[in-house]
């Protein structure tokens, strides 16, 4: 067994697994969507871009991309939730909340299109 593929893989799918975390919930409601929550997911979620970083085939490429866009939508979605908290001042609306948890489902789908590249890559692995 490959520790490092294990490593990549771990980190893959938590990275998957927080972002889902997060998003889960009424969409406008603050109390379902905690913000050490989004932070776990975003500090994973670079963890994982940094793995990435190694592989120079196609296929590596199309999976930095997408843990990119993933890490884009989450700093995006931290920084909507520091400048309605610290900036502003008005706190969270459910508006904000729902621009927060849009932006982190995008990160989602970027996130599940990293794991269904990766089991693709794993299937076409011949021994």
């Amino acid at each position: 067994m490959n520790l490092e593929k294990v490593v990549f893989g771990f980190f893959v799918l938590l990275a998957l697994t927080l972002n889902f975390g997060f998003v889960m919930g009424d969409i406008d409601d603050p109390s379902h969507h905690h913000v050490y929550e989004l932070f776990a997911a975003i500090i994973i979620s670079l963890i994982a871009t940094v793995l990435k970083f190694g592989d120079r085939t196609h296929m590596g490429a199309v999976l930095l991309a997408t843990s990119l866009v993933a890490d884009l939508q989450l700093l995006a979605a931290a920084l909507v939730w520091g400048l309605a908290e610290h900036v502003a001042g008005v706190g969270i609306s459910p508006s904000t909340m729902s621009s927060i948890v849009s932006l982190a489902g995008g990160a989602l789908l970027a996130n599940l299109a990293s794991v269904i590249l990766l089991i693709i890559e794993t299937a076409n692995l011949r021994r």
